[in-house]
């Protein structure tokens, strides 16, 4: 009798210790995200709201599994301990169909749910999809650097580095390329991430719903100093944004084949500058400099 007391005590006492630690993680977790900017939970634009509702669907199919599953975990833990002299023994549930059908259905069911989900908004979410809108879309191509991220408006004649400055509410297509080893943009309070490789162009559509300052770095751990590689994506009014952009067009600082050759050379990252743009077809150029060398990387 006393041996059972002490197996009941032990088993109690391994049940509040899981408590405690589950309870842990998740006080821990609370600590660390309250009061914190975290953009793919709170999204500015049409693309990552999505993305967000996405990832939502996601969680909830996940948790409607894996909450049942721990907590059935506990109970019959509880119910079938050793100390338990009531519980009843049943073998004959092993190989119940019915039983089966319940723990491999429900599972089953969420998966078919998952797969469905995924194919729609696969389709929907595709980067290479244009936005529908009435205004106008801003193309922007966009140069990846061993240190820095070049932005070049080819309709503006003007080029930005480590910024980009777009209209609020209205179409953003980008063209995205490498000049150094391959690298991932990502602006998650916008959009998700694309890869930018070189030799080759990728395209990512975009929108920004309000007025702000979003960040946006690399994905991708491509070298030394990776994490350096961070931009900022600016989302102002029209009004701003184009008198931004004329004034731009008039930056003392030139932007052509000579100048972009030591910006890509350059070896730390630079501060945010805009230039005028006086190269006819810079983000061509980089992409065929590799598709003559074979896409070798430098």
């Amino acid at each position: 009798m006393r041996d059972d007391k002490k197996r009941l005590l032990k088993r109690g006492l391994q049940i509040i210790v899981s408590c405690g630690v589950a309870l842990a993680i998740i006080a821990a977790f609370v600590f660390v995200t309250q009061g914190r900017d975290i953009p793919v939970l709170d999204p500015h634009g049409t693309i990552a709201d999505q993305q967000k509702t996405l990832i939502l669907i996601t969680v909830a199919l996940g948790v409607f599994v894996v909450i049942p599953v721990f907590v059935l975990l506990f109970a019959i833990l509880w119910k079938y301990r050793a100390s338990n002299t009531k519980a009843k023994y049943e073998p004959e549930l092993e190989g119940n169909k019915g039983l089966e059908v319940l723990w491999w259905g429900i599972p089953c069911l969420i998966i078919l749910a998952l797969a469905v989900i995924t194919y729609i908004s696969t389709h929907a979410l595709d980067p290479y999809k244009a936005l529908e809108s009435d205004k106008t879309p801003i193309k922007v191509q966009v140069i990846s650097t061993k240190w820095n991220w070049v932005f070049v408006y080819p309709d503006f004649n003007t080029a930005t580095v480590n910024y980009m400055n777009i209209p609020d509410n209205t179409p953003i297509n980008l063209e995205l390329t490498s000049d150094a080893p391959m690298n991932s943009f990502w602006v998650p309070a916008l959009a998700g991430q694309v890869y930018t490789m070189n030799g080759m162009a990728t395209k990512l559509h975009f929108m920004a719903d309000k007025v702000g300052s979003y960040n946006g770095s690399t994905a991708n751990i491509s070298g030394e100093a990776y994490a350096d590689l961070r931009f900022k994506v600016n989302a102002m009014s029209d009004t701003d944004f184009y008198a931004w952009a004329e004034k731009a067009k008039s930056s003392t600082n030139v932007l052509n084949d000579e100048t972009y050759a030591e910006l890509s050379a350059l070896s730390e990252r630079q501060p945010e500058t805009t230039y005028a743009l006086k190269t006819e077809d810079l983000f061509n150029d980089v992409i065929m400099k590799y598709m003559h060398s074979g896409g070798t990387s430098h």
